[in-house]
């Protein structure tokens, strides 16, 4: 698929009762298209100063996707990954992020990372300062072009000694009608149910919550645990949220990039010990204890993070 028929493929007028019913051969093979498209359409309109269309038509593809994964059965839902999710945010996102904790230049950061350049001699370059927004979602699906966002949680948080998150918000988000009787994907990782969000609407829709995201995450900084999870959802879900990283407004920060290059306990364990998971690295700093788990839910999981962060960070005497 060439990005002029991403473009013709996402404006085509659907009529979904073609496709219901014939079962999941048919709706995979639409999804593919849809999700090739998204990706070339994303891809693009990042790139190009002038894209040929608006992101609201992603935005819409991604919403129909959303619906064409509603009349799959679970099989097929969970049948592969959609290449809109990426593993990780990029080394110039990365670069970016440092710079700005750090006060630095992008530039200065960047002409650092040299081929041999350790990771870890770049996230303790200098001491960090200022205030950072934490965050956290819990979906229905690892895909963002498939599932949809059911709860949110954030925080402020100033990065110095002594300092306490602060400003926290959460909410729930409905899912159409068909999941009461379905049950909500993924309830046994979050453990959210049917009766939490029933009475929400849906993410998509909320314009007052979108809102008010849009604008803490155009003001601070903001950090989550892999933080491509969030950047990607946020793409195809919030509206402006792509304009604005697109412009530079928005500035994501990879705790778990940070946990792997500042803590040395990392480079001592195996990787199947995942050692730079939310809740390993929590037990570690003491902010969770050994015997308790990650919640798996969006403000939880928030506060635990900034203060895990910050216990690292003194540790690291990388505040002041």
């Amino acid at each position: 698929m060439k990005l002029d028929e991403a473009i013709e493929h996402a404006s085509m007028m659907f009529i979904p009762e073609f496709l219901f019913g014939m079962g999941d051969a048919v709706l995979m093979g639409e999804r593919a298209n849809n999700e090739e498209a998204i990706k070339l359409m994303t891809d693009a309109f990042m790139a190009d100063e002038r894209p040929k269309y608006g992101f609201d038509l992603v935005l819409d593809l991604a919403d129909r996707n959303r619906g064409i994964c509603d009349e799959m059965t679970p099989e097929g839902i969970r049948e592969s990954r959609s290449q809109n999710l990426p593993r990780n945010l990029s080394d110039e996102d990365t670069f970016r992020a440092i710079a700005k904790l750090q006060h630095k230049k992008v530039e200065t950061v960047a002409k650092a990372a040299g081929p041999n350049v350790d990771r870890g001699v770049l996230w303790a370059g200098k001491a960090y300062r200022g205030t950072v927004l934490g965050i956290d979602i819990e979906t229905t699906s690892t895909s963002p072009d498939r599932g949809r966002i059911i709860n949110v949680g954030w925080e402020l948080c100033d990065l110095s000694l002594g300092a306490e998150p602060y400003g926290a918000g959460s909410a729930y988000c409905g899912l159409p009608a068909i999941y009461e009787e379905r049950g909500v994907p993924l309830s046994e990782i979050h453990k959210i149910t049917w009766g939490d969000i029933a009475a929400e609407p849906e993410f998509r829709q909320n314009d007052a919550l979108q809102a008010q995201l849009l604008e803490l995450l155009t003001t601070y900084p903001f950090m989550a645990h892999n933080a491509a999870f969030e950047d990607a959802w946020f793409t195809l879900n919030l509206k402006g949220y792509a304009e604005a990283r697109k412009a530079g407004k928005i500035i994501p920060i990879d705790t778990r990039d940070m946990c792997r290059a500042l803590d040395p306990e990392v480079r001592r364990m195996s990787w199947d010990q995942h050692p730079a998971t939310l809740e390993n690295w929590a037990r570690r700093r003491g902010t969770l204890a050994a015997d308790a788990d990650e919640r798996h839910l969006g403000l939880e999981d928030t506060d635990l993070m900034l203060r895990t962060v910050l216990a690292e960070l003194k540790e690291r005497e990388l505040l002041k």
